[in-house]
């Protein structure tokens, strides 16, 4: 299901989106004994940027959400492209938006001698061989999705021929690209990553944890699912572009666990920022050919160039909220993220009143020796209130001619949004587009369940929500 439901909870609405939906149902089901463990793996070839940093408000969000945990993961599988500066900036940066994970970070290094003892075990049992093509010629013997693949020529080694070379592969006896190990599944598949997917690599770089106790690197698809399951991960929450993964992620858990545990791959579509360059290998050229004056450029769009020019983590993590999870992708306006620093800011920003020419003045009528004071509110916007009800949006309370009402985090947000448009008719699309994120793919009788609760909470005062017939509603104090 790729849409936003709501959902009726202890009589009070709560509006999931699709991933929640699958957690909650699985809690449900008391699936891996009811634990929701997620997890961040960015790869250290970079430093994050904006779209990291809605994937990491996610995995921390949802583990927080259902008291689960969360891991920090580096997938340093690529020895050649990978710098302990990244590993530093990443950390630095997920702590800066105010996240931590459970206990120290992980390394897919951490799991190489597992892997690899797993790449043999497939080899004995005829499910992986050693090619000796070059890459260019196994992706043209691929084919295309209409036609079926070509077998290698190796492709009926025996096994104890593929295991001889893979260990000879692991002792450094060929040069770089001589040889891979791939998987043997279906070379006639629909799916192109399913037709004996690579492996493993040759690949003779020093690594930042291992040294060079290594020499072939395993690839992604091997490693990632792997790592989930070594790692007790209950929901892999990846992007988009994975999904055409999803099949080979759990051909690998198949062959290679026995125990009833299954991590499970749940894809959301990716976020982009129009007139923002989100690809580490352009933002990457941009500081080699010195563009810019490094990473933390504040013109750049990574996490701590954003620091540097003034945004708070607080904003950011508004911003991953009001963005929203969905199943399509789609292209942000760069205004929404201003819009959320400055709501933060004009809330926490002091203010200074003060006299910058000012003219010499004699009261000869006031007691002498005597000092006044007043107070002035810092943000009167965080106070709103109009007929008895009263908003603190400071406090997230809200009160009804004094009296505290009990409001979900979406039925306050409501209430806000009427108070602040008072007269005027806002229509269920508009409604829905300010206060549940214009990406919101739910039924518009969300905003009717809401507004029934929300009135029945406000009492005689919920006369005051006014149904405009054919359209939506519109808030306005009876005179």
């Amino acid at each position: 299901m790729d849409k936003n439901h709501l959902v009726e909870e202890e009589g009070e609405g709560k509006s999931l989106n699709f991933i929640e939906q699958i957690i909650e149902e699985e809690l449900a089901e008391g699936k891996n004994g009811g634990r929701v463990h997620t997890r961040f793996p960015p790869e250290p070839n970079g430093y994050l940027h904006i779209g990291h940093a809605t994937s990491i408000c996610l995995n921390f969000g949802l583990a927080t959400e259902y008291q689960g945990k969360c891991n920090l993961r580096f997938d340093d599988t690529n020895p050649s492209k990978e710098d302990v500066e990244y590993i530093d900036s990443i950390q630095q940066d997920i702590q800066w938006l105010g996240f931590q994970w459970e206990g120290e970070p992980h390394f897919a290094s951490d799991y190489f001698q597992q892997l690899y003892d797993w790449a043999e075990k497939l080899i004995l049992e005829g499910k992986a061989y050693v090619d000796d093509q070059p890459a260019e010629v196994i992706s043209a013997q691929r084919m295309t999705p209409t036609e079926p693949g070509v077998n290698s020529p190796y492709r009926d080694r025996t096994p104890e021929e593929n295991l001889d070379l893979f260990r000879r592969m692991k002792n450094g006896e060929f040069q770089a690209g001589e040889k891979v190990l791939r998987a043997k599944i279906d070379m006639a598949s629909s799916n192109m990553l399913m037709r004996d997917p690579i492996m493993y690599r040759i690949i003779y770089c020093s690594h930042h944890r291992t040294g060079d106790r290594w020499c072939i690197y395993p690839m992604y698809d091997f490693t990632h699912g792997q790592s989930d399951y070594l790692e007790g991960i209950t929901h892999s929450i990846c992007t988009l572009e994975f999904e055409i993964h999803r099949p080979l992620y759990n051909w690998f858990l198949d062959q290679l666990t026995t125990t009833e545990y299954r991590p499970r791959q749940i894809e959301f579509a990716r976020r982009n920022l129009n007139y923002t360059v989100m690809s580490k290998r352009r933002l990457l050229e941009l500081v080699q050919k010195k563009y810019v004056s490094g990473w933390d450029d504040p013109r750049m769009p990574t996490i701590c160039g954003l620091r540097r020019r003034g945004y708070t983590p607080e904003s950011i993590r508004m911003f991953a909220e009001k963005v929203g999870v969905a199943r399509r992708e789609i292209v942000v306006d760069m205004a929404l993220l201003e819009y959320c620093v400055r709501e933060h800011l004009n809330k926490t920003a002091p203010r200074v009143m003060a006299v910058l020419d000012p003219v010499k003045v004699v009261i000869d009528n006031y007691p002498e020796g005597e000092t006044e004071y007043m107070e002035i509110e810092n943000n009167p916007e965080d106070v709103i209130s109009a007929g008895g009800i009263v908003i603190d949006k400071a406090a997230h309370l809200a009160t009804v001619d004094g009296k505290p009402m009990e409001l979900s985090f979406k039925e306050f947000e409501l209430l806000t949004y009427f108070l602040e448009n008072q007269g005027i008719a806002l229509s269920r699309e508009k409604i829905l587009n300010s206060v549940w994120n214009y990406d919101y793919f739910g039924d518009a009788r969300t905003i009717d369940t809401h507004v029934k609760k929300l009135r029945s909470k406000m009492g005689d005062k919920g006369e005051y929500i006014k149904t405009v017939w054919g359209m939506g509603y519109k808030f306005e104090v009876d005179e």
